[in-house]
């Protein structure tokens, strides 16, 4: 049945796709339909940052951007789920069409610009989530907030997460929310973090909890910018890095249908890119705080190759889009 869906989705329009999918998951999540895409989860605990997961497989941000699906994506295996991106106020995004498939490289190209239904629509959601294993929030900037006022979006967002949260991750390596990836680099990431870092010391006291906060980085970094990034993370105090998101590149692509669409690629494609970036840093942060591999993540050899390369948790987008829930238990498994 579930290869069946999955076969008809992928004949529709990227988008329409992702909306119905979307939609029926939050309608079926709580009823008995749920039989179609549940699964027993196989449980391989691991700790990080403190947080204890059944399994280390996750779901990345940008599927469930508005957290209306987490039960259901729970109830497919993954050992946490990461929801958003969110920003503090509701955004419609980049106009349509802005999401592309690459069937023959089992790649994706989007450039949807952060569209979701805002911060406060998110935590009603993870309020209501049956779900006791971790989720993660994924948190940004609106696109028209400048980029020198980009912590008060982010610390917006941190304060109404925090309560509901098992760890929030920092999204500054999006392509497709302009001057967002310049707080990757030098003195407008260390005042990000600075700022970050205090009022995560603050929320603490305040809600009696700790929860850590993640840094997503880009895969298009050089080796002197991650050994920058690295030692940024490590004087901040973070507690870990996702490595990687989208990328820019067009490399793998060129020459194919929708391969010249701007936004930012993702699938089998980046699996070397991502796990270049994550040996760098691995090899610069010395064990000092986790990573977090996610990116080309399509098969049980890929995870295992990530984790191999210093990654202590996995995540899969793409590669789920294309082959179903069967491939969170296929990987699960196998590690």
């Amino acid at each position: 049945m579930q290869s069946l869906v999955q076969k008809l989705l992928l004949q529709c329009e990227p988008e329409k796709s992702h909306d119905f999918t979307i939609n029926w998951l939050n309608k079926t999540q709580h009823t008995p339909l749920k039989w179609m895409y549940s699964t027993t989860t196989v449980k391989k605990p691991v700790t990080v940052a403190g947080i204890t997961f059944d399994n280390p497989v996750g779901l990345a941000a940008g599927l469930d951007k508005n957290g209306d699906c987490i039960d259901a994506f729970a109830q497919m295996g993954f050992g946490f789920v990461e929801i958003g991106t969110v920003t503090p106020r509701p955004q419609a995004g980049n106009p349509k069409p802005r999401l592309f498939r690459i069937p023959e490289k089992q790649a994706i190209i989007n450039r949807m610009g952060f569209n979701n239904k805002g911060v406060d629509h998110l935590v009603e959601q993870v309020k209501t989530a049956q779900f006791k294993g971790p989720i993660g929030i994924n948190i940004g900037k609106n696109k028209d907030t400048e980029d020198e006022k980009a912590l008060d979006d982010y610390l917006i967002c941190l304060n109404k997460v925090y309560p509901y949260a098992s760890y929030v991750t920092i999204n500054i390596s999006s392509p497709n929310t302009p001057g967002l990836r310049n707080l990757q680099y030098g003195a407008a990431l260390d005042a990000l973090l600075a700022g970050l870092k205090a009022a995560q010391e603050t929320l603490t006291q305040t809600h009696g909890k700790y929860v850590p906060l993640f840094i997503k980085i880009a895969p298009d970094l050089s080796d002197d910018e991650v050994t920058s990034i690295a030692a940024s993370l490590i004087n901040s105090k973070m507690d870990g890095v996702i490595a990687t998101n989208t990328t820019l590149s067009r490399e793998q692509v060129k020459g194919l249908l929708h391969g010249d669409e701007t936004g930012g690629l993702s699938g089998s494609v980046l699996t070397d890119m991502s796990l270049n970036v994550t040996k760098k840093l691995s090899a610069a942060l010395d064990r000092a705080i986790p990573i977090i591999g996610v990116g080309g993540i399509d098969s049980p050899e890929t995870a295992k190759a990530r984790l191999d390369a210093g990654a202590s948790l996995v995540q899969v987008y793409s590669s789920f889009i294309y082959q179903g829930p069967s491939l969170v238990n296929r990987i699960v498994k196998a590690l």
